[in-house]
């Protein structure tokens, strides 16, 4: 582990919580007896009333905070934003971190064994949207003992779950914190998801999705589908200061090897996500990030959608975030001034691109730290 700080959480176990009831799923199906894996960062308050959940986005699982082991060198995924005295302060909030139903590193995913067959459910995992994660976080809220979630705080597909948490569970969230998200999707959002699930169902490996029974994983599409992505989740301007036109070898060879750094990077990127992500996983977040739509219920008017929320709303973009672009994020603001919602906008300048809500830029922190610190505030009186 790195040198002992302060504001880090520290060494932090995880917990599992063993769901035994049957689950309906927008899909039509159901799912039964089902684990959801978490973290917990702070410490619950005596009335319960401090708690924070994080819902994470496509790459994102239940480590969000701290170390595995003392021999880990790399913290959770947003650990520059949840600690002691940071933008999530667990010496205010005790922060909840679940892995999503349909993952890869704990919760019942495809790569579970199914209870009746006693083989990997691969292909045969039902589709998962919003509203399912939702509805599991919820049982998990209920089991933890917690009546109202001070805030519910996500980026990206994170954020789109706050928002479907808000229209859902409108008694059980008291903020809601939406971060570089959007009200669903563009075409050419889910034209990327496309070629990404392409890349990996057409990959040989594939075998329909039943890969684990063959001992194989489909690494060429998994690898193809991080590296598309990873290019939307960086801004030009980003890729340009890192990279340029820089040469590997500092010369041409005019073949079709890497020669370029970018290219380096990417297949860096690609083959290192494939060591710690599952295709058929990524083929279910995907297509929930394709499906989430509040609007589609209430004939296209996303005001309506808001209409059941009592939720304070806090929502933030990115200027240089071209993915989920500052303009879908204020088409979330006005649907809430529109529903009467109370809600606070910031768009924050920004170098890198969607991944920039990862990060702690000045402005950022101090909108965020600032508004929690209200919410801690509240709970505290």
């Amino acid at each position: 582990m790195a040198e002992p700080n302060p504001q880090s959480v520290g060494i932090v176990e995880p917990q599992t919580l063993h769901v035994a009831e049957t689950m309906p799923l927008d899909c039509g199906k159901t799912i039964d007896r089902f684990d959801l894996v978490y973290e917990t960062y702070g410490t619950l308050n005596a009335d319960r009333s401090n708690a924070v959940l994080v819902c994470h986005a496509l790459s994102g699982n239940h480590h969000a905070a701290g170390y595995r082991s003392e021999d880990d060198e790399k913290p959770g995924w947003w650990d520059k934003c949840i600690g002691p005295g940071k933008m999530i302060d667990t010496d205010h909030f005790f922060v909840v971190s679940p892995a999503n139903l349909g993952g890869y590193n704990g919760s019942t995913g495809p790569g579970s064994l199914h209870p009746e067959t006693g083989r990997h459910y691969g292909p045969d995992f039902p589709v998962l949207t919003c509203s399912d994660w939702v509805r599991s976080q919820n049982i998990l809220r209920e089991a933890l003992g917690i009546e109202q979630w001070a805030a519910v705080i996500g980026g990206s597909l994170g954020g789109m779950q706050v928002m479907q948490w808000s229209i859902d569970y409108p008694d059980r969230i008291a903020h809601a914190i939406v971060i570089a998200a959007a009200p669903k999707l563009s075409a050419q959002n889910i034209a990327f998801n496309e070629i990404a699930r392409q890349a990996i169902i057409t990959d040989p490996e594939f075998h329909d999705g039943r890969y684990y029974e063959h001992g194989v994983v489909p690494r060429r599409g998994l690898m193809l589908a991080r590296m598309l992505g990873h290019i939307t989740y960086l801004s030009d301007d980003a890729m340009r200061a890192k990279f340029g036109r820089d040469l590997r070898e500092g010369r041409i060879n005019y073949g079709f090897d890497v020669e370029f750094q970018v290219e380096s990077y990417l297949r860096y990127q690609g083959a290192s996500f494939v060591d710690r992500f599952d295709a058929n996983t990524y083929l279910l977040m995907t297509k929930a990030l394709d499906y989430f739509d509040p609007a589609h219920e209430t004939g296209g008017s996303l005001a309506k959608a808001f209409a059941p929320a009592t939720a304070r709303f806090m929502v933030v973009s990115f200027t240089s975030d071209w993915r989920f672009a500052p303009e879908r994020s204020r088409e979330i603001v006005d649907a809430l001034v529109d529903a009467g919602k109370q809600v606070s906008y910031a768009e924050v300048t920004s170098d890198l691109g969607h991944d920039d809500f990862l990060l702690t830029m000045p402005h950022y922190v101090h909108t965020l730290r600032t508004y929690l610190h209200r919410v801690a505030c509240e709970r505290d009186t």
